[in-house]
């Protein structure tokens, strides 16, 4: 076979079972050859740092785009996808309260530097997440401040509203040359999970994983329930039909790549591609998903709540029904402000542990025990947190229209 229709055929191929090979070859050389399984780590990092690099400016250029030519009487349907951001994250957390207080978990403590400093409280966490709004638009670029983005994204749509029409065309032409760049990166998507299932096997390993078994699987079994149970349930009461086709579909082509990226930003443009692939209004998830990237993060509640009640557990504290309610809803505000920061939900499990009086060196020392398990905790935590943004979106534009009798 020649190289011009071996590169048709893996262009042309199916992504899942590209992404599945690339996962079954990675594992396969970290157990073959080790020392060659940390180098091709290169080919991970490219892909993710491709992904990183264009998500920003994909954000900026197509939200901007759509709000442009939006024209009076088509539908977006942000305020309901709003809604159900709110409601899946704070269920999520409950889902962690119930399934702490079934499988009370044991913490071995231990002592690690964390590079990043913890936010003081629920009020530090918020300051940050409204500055951000002001941020500078080469900075928020540069950064990755998603907040930041979207409002200057949004008001310069509006700006362009009444700007001459060669000018509208002129930024819809960029948006397309752009997701044109998103949809080559998206296809290097198999490369890169090779590069990075080899790579962090080769590295890490799961040995020390071990000794922290139970804990990975309530937090792991908390947002496994979330995705099969929780949120299906949330999205048969918008769209009122079998919800699961919808969720494996996001499931498979955006938590799979998120898994392996754990990026919710590198993910965007995953799921820019998979909105538009299920036909989805542009107007809405032009914007929802980025919006989702940052504030919808059921899964960084779950991992702020299991860690935090299993720190909990491990002191002898007593905890009653209303103290667990409020550390749900402080782990569904505070996992809003989580986004955009590596390991951010880690961070924020010292404001939830003050809830209890617990000091903030052990607190501290509960965040590295989530650094350890990061390996895992991190990755399902991303696939979670990315396949909810599209699914939600699907469903309340879906629901709207059945709503409408579109």
């Amino acid at each position: 076979m020649s190289l011009k229709r071996l590169a048709t055929a893996y262009m042309n191929g199916s992504l899942v079972w590209q992404i599945v090979i690339g996962l079954i070859l990675g594992i396969a050389l970290a157990a073959v050859w080790p020392q060659g399984a940390k180098s091709v780590g290169l080919l991970g990092d490219f892909f993710v740092g491709a992904l990183k690099a264009v998500a920003p400016v994909l954000v900026l250029v197509l939200v901007a785009s759509a709000i442009a030519q939006h024209k009076t009487g088509n539908q977006v349907y942000i305020k309901p996808i709003l809604l159900l951001y709110l409601l899946g994250t704070f269920a999520a957390a409950l889902v962690a309260v119930l399934a702490s207080f079934m499988f009370p978990t044991n913490l071995t403590l231990v002592t690690a530097e964390i590079s990043q400093t913890p936010p003081s409280g629920i009020v530090e966490v918020l300051k940050t997440l409204v500055l951000r709004l002001v941020d500078n638009p080469f900075n928020a670029i540069a950064t990755a401040n998603y907040i930041g983005i979207l409002a200057w994204a949004v008001l310069l749509g509006i700006a362009l509203r009444h700007a001459a029409e060669p000018a509208k065309v002129m930024l819809n032409e960029l948006a397309e040359a752009i997701t044109k760049i998103v949809r080559w990166v998206i296809r290097l998507a198999p490369i890169g999970v090779f590069g990075i299932v080899a790579s962090t096997i080769a590295t890490t390993g799961f040995g020390e994983l071990l000794a922290y078994a139970k804990l990975l699987a309530v937090l792991v079994g908390a947002m496994l329930f979330v995705a099969l149970v929780i949120n299906p349930l949330i999205v048969f009461a918008k769209i009122r039909r079998n919800p699961y086709p919808l969720v494996f579909t996001c499931l498979a082509e955006s938590g799979l790549t998120a898994f392996f990226t754990r990026s919710s930003a590198a993910n965007i443009p995953v799921n820019m591609a998979l909105a538009k692939k299920l036909g989805l209004h542009e107007d809405t998830y032009s914007v929802s998903i980025p919006l989702g990237a940052t504030i919808n993060m059921a899964g960084a509640a779950i991992t702020i709540t299991v860690l935090t009640l299993a720190a909990v557990h491990t002191l002898g504290i007593e905890v009653d029904i209303a103290t667990a309610l409020l550390l749900s809803l402080l782990a569904a505000i505070g996992a809003c402000g989580a986004s955009g920061v590596p390991g951010g939900s880690l961070l924020l499990i010292p404001m939830a542990c003050s809830l209890f009086g617990i000091s903030n060196d052990l607190a501290t020392q509960v965040v590295a025990v989530g650094f350890i398990i990061g390996v895992v905790q991190d990755s399902c935590e991303t696939a979670l947190n990315s396949s909810t943004d599209v699914l939600f979106t699907a469903a309340a534009d879906l629901g709207e229209r059945r709503n409408s009798g579109v």
